[in-house]
């Protein structure tokens, strides 16, 4: 295993353990830590890991849930023929699925990304999560489209973490149906800017 394989893997396995201790430590060295000690390395190596502390592995988790969203999606049978709102829909649900049992450390990484030192952090992990399900769904946009369906679902998105957090629901039906009601406000806003440009351009046209 080369070095760089072997820093990952201490990172994945005390992340993995931290995550345990996050929901009644919070996202701090204490966590991070008793992680490190569960995984059987030195206390200290968790600062090794994780040299910013806990915004270093709130954006490791965020990016390894990513990971596991789209190879969950790119396994699921039936995904390639959905049509597309639908794999943003699905890629979205994936994702929360896969997070239900670290719910309360999604909630615990959200309070700590409020602040307003963390703000920018927070924001480019919804930006990178709605990059990658826009681009597991096929959208190749390179022109403005590209920042106004990113900017879209990342409103849609984050409302339904926020949502999906204290539903209690069985299987978290309330917060798919949540979803699919964003997801339609999200894509009829395109529509209707573009009808709306389409008349713009024809009374000018006109006149």
């Amino acid at each position: 295993m080369s070095a760089d394989d072997a820093f990952e893997t201490m990172r994945e396995r005390i992340l993995e353990r931290a995550l345990a201790h996050v929901p009644f430590d919070g996202w701090g060295e204490k966590a991070l830590l008793a992680g490190a000690e569960d995984a059987g390395y030195a206390p200290a190596m968790a600062l090794d890991a994780f040299p910013a502390g806990a915004v270093d592995a709130i954006e490791y988790a965020s990016s390894r849930a990513d990971r596991a969203m789209l190879a969950a999606i790119e396994a699921s049978e039936g995904f390639a023929k959905m049509r597309v709102s639908e794999r943003v829909a699905a890629a979205v649900r994936r994702r929360l699925e896969l997070s239900l049992g670290e719910r309360e450390a999604v909630r615990r990484a959200l309070q700590l990304l409020a602040l307003p030192q963390n703000a920018p952090l927070g924001l480019k992990l919804v930006w990178r999560t709605v990059d990658a399900i826009w681009y597991a769904a096929g959208d190749r946009a390179t022109d403005f489209n590209y920042y106004t369906k990113r900017g879209l679902l990342a409103g849609a998105y984050s409302a339904t973490v926020l949502y999906w957090l204290n539903d209690n629901s069985p299987g978290c039906a309330e917060t798919w149906r949540f979803l699919q009601r964003r997801l339609e406000e999200a894509m009829a806003l395109p529509r209707l800017l573009g009808r709306l440009r389409g008349r713009t351009t024809e009374y000018g046209r006109r006149t």
